[in-house]
């Protein structure tokens, strides 16, 4: 299902006032050199280098991260090399999916719901962390620390995290629902499988509202094919929500040479008053 296009104005107008109401999506220690990073003659990182190892050969996926997608905020322009991107992956996760995302009926009905009324209940608009599927979509910037035993990530907007055990330890019998889910990961060769069940209902993962249940189980496969890129392969499977299970992939880009910098998306908010 792709959004008219009004509604694809509207959601770009509520996300411009989001980052004007927050902090400026340029990181601290602006141009601050990585150590150790590949470089080229002219000073810049050498994103083709080869893949960084852990000690014990595994590739490590540490790195500060955005999506590697056309921005659809910048038309015909290509992803800028020092700030984070939107993925046109951001309004519909469906989007390269023939006839889009699998929705069962109700979940259908729902998300033409949200599309006519410009999203006005997305909790990412009312400032609600975003679960991990949908972070890979939006703007904002992403530092993964990979230590032995846990990939940490941790997202610039709201100082939210993720933690993913690479233990693989069994997945918890009747989790509490969260936010992010719980998630174990083992590796086959190269690539890092993530299994995750215990999400929320209604979590949404795209402007559109579409979502996951509680019902859902999501496996992530994380490849690192060189120094500044991360493959991503998403399958879900949600019977409660889709009639069958679907996979998207989703590529990430490293933003070399930036930190983290605090951005609250309450802090200075002044959009819900317009939505409600």
């Amino acid at each position: 299902m792709r959004p008219s296009d009004e509604a694809l104005a509207a959601v770009a107008m509520l996300f411009l006032g989001m980052l004007l109401a927050s902090s400026p999506l340029s990181a601290q220690w602006v141009k601050y050199p990585f150590a150790g990073a590949p470089r080229k003659a002219d000073g810049s990182i050498d994103m083709s280098a080869k893949t960084p190892r852990m000690a014990d050969g595994k590739p490590d996926f540490s790195g500060i991260w955005a999506s590697d997608d056309p921005d659809p905020r910048r038309p015909g322009g290509i992803p800028d090399p020092g700030d984070a991107s939107a993925s046109r992956h951001m309004v519909n996760l469906g989007v390269d999916l023939p006839g889009g995302l699998p929705y069962q009926p109700w979940l259908a009905a729902l998300v033409k719901e949200r599309t006519a009324n410009k999203a006005k209940d997305d909790p990412h608009v009312k400032c609600f962390p975003d679960n991990f599927i949908r972070v890979y979509g939006v703007p904002h910037l992403l530092k993964y620390v990979q230590t032995p035993g846990l990939l940490l990530m941790l997202n610039e907007m709201n100082a939210n995290y993720r933690q993913v055990f690479t233990d693989a330890r069994p997945l918890p019998k009747d989790p509490a629902p969260e936010v992010q889910g719980y998630s174990s990961a083992k590796w086959s060769g190269d690539t890092l499988v993530i299994d995750t069940i215990g999400v929320r209902d209604d979590t949404w993962i795209d402007w559109n509202g579409s979502v996951i249940t509680e019902a859902a189980r999501v496996r992530e496969q994380f490849r690192r094919p060189d120094y500044g890129h991360i493959e991503l392969q998403i399958t879900v499977d949600d019977p409660k929500a889709y009639t069958k299970p679907w996979t998207v992939t989703l590529q990430q880009r490293l933003v070399a040479d930036v930190e983290l910098i605090d951005e609250i998306c309450l802090e200075n908010e002044r959009s819900l008053n317009h939505m409600k």
